[in-house]
C-alpha cells in the first residue's frame, strides 16, 4: 500500500505480507508498512503488539517466515544487521550499547566497517556532530558522560554510516524535555534532507508533534493507519488497545495527608564502583496520603538510592526511617515486615526470576510478611497459587496458561505483574523504581492509578521515575536528582517541565534541605 499524495518513486522500504512465528505465538502476522523517503513514521501498539519483531526483520536481526522486503522497489533478504547498514538502514536501540571504559571515537570506531585514521575520524565525528546540533567531543570517556550525551554517541554513530532509514526505538525515554527538543529538531532536518525516521514511542503526546503518519500494531496485525496529527493522545491511545482507556484521576480523592511514613535524612553513600554515582546528604519526608516523585535522567542516582531505600545497599541507621523507626543497617526482609515494599527498575533479574513461576516469585518476596506461605520447613504452594491468581485478575496480567515462568511473560505483563505483587501487599511505603517502563498506554493508567489509590489509602507512596507525562499525571509533591544531590520536594502544582528539565540539567545540588 502507498499512502494518498506519494508516488512509487517516493517509497523506500516496502513490507508485503511480514510473518515472523515464535512456537505457538505469531508474533506479526501479515503486516503491510511503507515508509516513505522524508518521513518520520510513527510505529505504536501495545507491549507485545509486535513492534520490536517488526523492526529486527528490517534491520536483519530476524528473518522473516513469509512475506517479503522491497527496499526501493527491489526485493531484498535482510540476513543480518550489516546487510541492513550496506542498504542503507541504521537503528538506534532504546538500550545503549557503548563501552563506558572507551572514548566516544573508540566506541563509534568500534561500529564502523572502515574507520579509517583516528585522526580523521574524530575530525568527522565533531563536524557531524555539530551540524546536527548534537555537538561530541571525541576524547571524552563515555563512563564520564551523563545519559543523554551517551544517545548523542548512539545517533551520531548511526549517522556517519549514512542512513537511508533510521529506526529509534523509544528515544527520548532518557532525555530532558530541552534534548528531547533538540532532537526534534534534528529529526525534522533529517526528515527534510529526505532521510526517513521509523520512530517507536509510548509518549503519544511527542507523535503527535512529529510524525508525519503512524502505523498501529494489535496483537501482530496492522489494525490502523492514520496522521497523528489530527488525533488527541487518547485516540491514538484508543487505537492502540481497541478500547478507550482510562483516564488518570489524582483528584478524585483529595489527599488526606498524615505522618511522616517514610523519611532520609541525611543519606549519603560513596560510589561502590568507577561508574557508579555517589548520594549526597539526601533528605526527604514522605507522609501518608501522597505520591512523592523523584525525576531524572537516568545514571543521576536513581539506581543506588533505591538500593539503599530497599536495603540492598546498607548505610548509617538514622539515615532511613520508616514509621519512625531506624532502618538504614537494616536488610530488606526486615524492611519488608515494618510494612514496607519494593519495586526495582529491571523486572527481570531483578524483580523476578526469569526460570520460576510466577507463585514462585511471590514467595520469594513474601515469604515473610505475615501471609502465611511458609510454615517451618513447608512451603503453601496453595496461598501463593490464590494471590498469583488474584494479583492476574486484578492487573489484568496475560499469560498464555496460568502460573506461567516470569520469563515466559511480555515485558508489559510482567511489569503489571511485578507491580501487582506489591501493591496486593497494601504496604504502608512503597517505593517503586520506573513503574511503567516501556508499558503501553493501558497498562501504565493500570499502574498508576493503582499508586494512586494507594496513597489515597493512607500509605506513602515514592516513585523513582524519567517520565515526566507519568510524574505530573501522578504526583503530589516532586524532586529532582542530579548528580546524586536531591532538589526539595515541591508541590507539583508549582512545578514545570522547563524548570524540572533545568534541574535534571544539575541545579539539585544546591537543594539538598528537607522537604
Amino acid at each position: 500500500m502507498v499512502q494518498q499524495g506519494r508516488s512509487d518513486k517516493d517509497t523506500l522500504l516496502d513490507a508485503r505480507g511480514l510473518t515472523k512465528r515464535f512456537g505457538d505465538i505469531l508474533a506479526n502476522d501479515k503486516v503491510d508498512l511503507v515508509i516513505n523517503k522524508g518521513e518520520i513514521h510513527a510505529l505504536l501498539g501495545e507491549n507485545g503488539a509486535g513492534k520490536s519483531t517488526l523492526v529486527k526483520m528490517f534491520y536483519g536481526s530476524l528473518e522473516p517466515d513469509g512475506g517479503e522486503i522491497l527496499w526501493q522497489g527491489r526485493k531484498v533478504d535482510i540476513g543480518n544487521p550489516a546487510a541492513a547498514r550496506d542498504l542503507g538502514i541504521g537503528m538506534v536501540f532504546q538500550h545503549f550499547s557503548l563501552f563506558e571504559a572507551l572514548t566516544v571515537v573508540e566506541n563509534i570506531a568500534l561500529a564502523l566497517p572502515d574507520p579509517g585514521n583516528m585522526s580523521d575520524l574524530a575530525k568527522r565525528i565533531e563536524s557531524v556532530s555539530r551540524d546536527y546540533g548534537l555537538p561530541l567531543k571525541p576524547s571524552d570517556v563515555v563512563a564520564d558522560l551523563p545519559v543523554g550525551i551517551r544517545q548523542r554517541i548512539e545517533i551520531v554513530r548511526c549517522l556517519l554510516q549514512e542512513p537511508q532509514l533510521i529506526i529509534m526505538d523509544e528515544p527520548t525515554s532518557v532525555l530532558t524535555p530541552q534534548e528531547a527538543d533538540q532532537l526534534f529538531l534534528t529529526l525534522q532536518r533529517l526528515a527534510g534532507e529526505g532521510c526517513a525516521v521509523l520512530y517507536i514511542s509510548h509518549r503519544l503526546e511527542e507523535v503527535k508533534r512529529i510524525c508525519h503518519h503512524a502505523t498501529i500494531l494489535r496483537h501482530g496485525q496492522v489494525v490502523r493507519e492514520c496522521d497523528p496529527t489530527r488525533e488527541t493522545a487518547a485516540s491514538l491511545a484508543s487505537m492502540m488497545v481497541g478500547a478507550d482507556v482510562a483516564s488518570v484521576s489524582a483528584s478524585a480523592q483529595k489527599p488526606q495527608i498524615g505522618e511522616i511514613r517514610l523519611g532520609l535524612r541525611n543519606l549519603s553513600a560513596k560510589a561502590a564502583t568507577p561508574f557508579a554515582t555517589a548520594l549526597n546528604n539526601i533528605s526527604l519526608d514522605i507522609r501518608a496520603g501522597e505520591v512523592v516523585a523523584i525525576a531524572g535522567v537516568a545514571g543521576n542516582g536513581q539506581g543506588e538510592l533505591f538500593d539503599a531505600l530497599s536495603g540492598e545497599m546498607l548505610v548509617a541507621p538514622d539515615m532511613i526511617q520508616i514509621d519512625g523507626q531506624p532502618c538504614g543497617s537494616r536488610n530488606i526482609t526486615w524492611r519488608r515486615r515494618q510494612n514496607a515494599a519494593f519495586v526495582p527498575e529491571e523486572r527481570l533479574g531483578h524483580g523476578a526470576v526469569p526460570g520460576l513461576k510466577l507463585s514462585q516469585n511471590i514467595v520469594l518476596t513474601r515469604h515473610g510478611t505475615g501471609d502465611n506461605l511458609v510454615s517451618g520447613s513447608f512451603l503453601s504452594k496453595s496461598r501463593a497459587g490464590l494471590i498469583e491468581q488474584r494479583i492476574k485478575k486484578t492487573y489484568d496480567v496475560r499469560m498464555s496458561h496460568d502460573d506461567a515462568e516470569a520469563r515466559a511473560l511480555s515485558g508489559g505483563n510482567l511489569q503489571k505483574f511485578v507491580v501487582g505483587r506489591e501493591l496486593d501487599r497494601r504496604p504502608g511505603v512503597l517505593i517503586v523504581n520506573q513503574p511503567t517502563w516501556g508499558v503501553d498506554a493501558g497498562a501504565a493508567a493500570l499502574i498508576r492509578q493503582a499508586l494512586i489509590d494507594l496513597a489515597r489509602s493512607g500509605s506513602a507512596v515514592l516513585v523513582i521515575s524519567q517520565d515526566l507525562d507519568e510524574i505530573f499525571e501522578i504526583a503530589d509533591r516532586v524532586a529532582v536528582i542530579s548528580r546524586g544531590y536531591l532538589s526539595a520536594a515541591e508541590p507539583v502544582q508549582d512545578m514545570t517541565r522547563e524548570r524540572v528539565g533545568l534541574l535534571m540539567a544539575g541545579g539539585a545540588e544546591t537543594q539538598g534541605e528537607v522537604a
